[in-house]
């Protein structure tokens, strides 16, 4: 029965954690870069096409178009945010959906860090001190 339950709750789950490229091909064109520390991936999202859920780790968009985009998080509600071109931004690891609300065409370049590179940079950051 606990295997079962622990099957259910993995099916669950996987539902939101879709990688990216196949949750929506027709927006994450294609891998740039892809080695042990990232994946760089090319973004184009014309307006009004949505993004499926999916989950990325800790990673950096770098805007090449303006545009506006709405973001849900998974357990939040939608924002709405207004992308300049040439701004880069730095993403804590996250599961959510969007969609481009505005009336341009988004390019961007994402570029997800590894797993293993974030614990190699965890390891090398001093330990916090113990009470």
């Amino acid at each position: 029965m606990t295997l079962l339950f622990g099957l259910f709750l993995l099916q669950g789950a996987s539902l939101y954690a879709q990688d990216p490229m196949k949750a929506s091909p027709n927006v994450y064109k294609k891998v740039l870069l892809e080695n042990d520390k990232v994946r760089v991936m090319e973004v184009e999202f014309k307006p009004g096409t949505a993004v499926a859920w999916h989950s990325h780790p800790n990673h950096v968009i770098y805007a090449l178009t303006n545009g506006k985009i709405e973001i849900t998080e998974k357990g939040k509600s939608a924002s709405s945010m207004d992308i300049k071109a040439g701004t880069a931004l730095y993403m804590p690891a996250v599961t959510h959906m969007a969609k481009n609300v505005g009336t341009t065409t988004i390019k961007l370049i994402v570029t997800e860090m590894k797993p293993m590179m974030q614990k190699k940079m965890n390891s090398m950051m001093p330990a916090a001190k113990k009470k």
